[in-house]
């Protein structure tokens, strides 16, 4: 094999998902997901530290576009439309091309005990930055905390929609209308 492989990343991540999907995630090796992408174990660990962050690798990213939108958020914009604008920021993150990998890897995940904990763990840090966003903005305790949670909570439920199996809509309107929901169900 030749010193640099094209796009190895990418080849990785899809040869782990599909043998997470195959024979599933606890039976399936590093050495099984280089050869699938016909590249070497010792590469696979420039990209990943270990077979779980490919599931997980990207949200840091991910956490801080969503605060960045908070910050960037009109000044007058309440606490939740704040959250708001950072749901919808991130929907660049879930497009067609993208929705099978997510589709599988929410499978898997929810299959696993381990990853499940580590997708909460994922989900209360990223509460963590957008209340902190919040704060930053001037938005007090325990409303920071409060339109941060509310809005890693549409963010869930709207995922979920998103990578179900029938569904055809795009994240971005499936978080628009969860978001619309919330609001209904506050107001009433």
């Amino acid at each position: 094999m030749g010193r640099w492989e094209p796009d190895a990343e990418s080849r990785f991540r899809a040869a782990a998902i599909e043998l997470f999907g195959e024979v599933g995630y606890e039976q399936t090796t590093v050495a099984a997901i280089a050869e699938r992408a016909g590249l070497t174990a010792r590469t696979f660990f420039r990209y990943f530290a270990d077979k779980r962050e490919v599931l997980f690798n990207g949200s840091e990213r991910l956490q801080q576009t969503m605060v960045d939108a908070v910050a960037q958020a009109p000044t007058d914009a309440s606490a939740v439309d704040a959250i708001g604008a950072a749901l919808t920021k991130v929907g660049d993150f879930f497009d067609e091309e993208r929705r099978p990998f997510a589709r599988l890897r929410s499978r898997v995940i929810a299959a696993n005990t381990d990853l499940l904990e580590r997708e909460l763990i994922k989900m209360a840090t990223l509460s963590a930055a957008l209340a902190l966003a919040l704060r930053e903005r001037g938005v007090g305790e325990p409303d920071a905390s409060l339109a941060a949670e509310a809005g890693v909570a549409v963010f869930r439920v709207a995922f979920a929609q998103w990578v179900s199996e029938f569904e055809r809509r795009g994240y971005v309107p499936i978080v628009k209308e969860s978001l619309e929901r919330l609001r209904s169900l506050a107001a009433s």
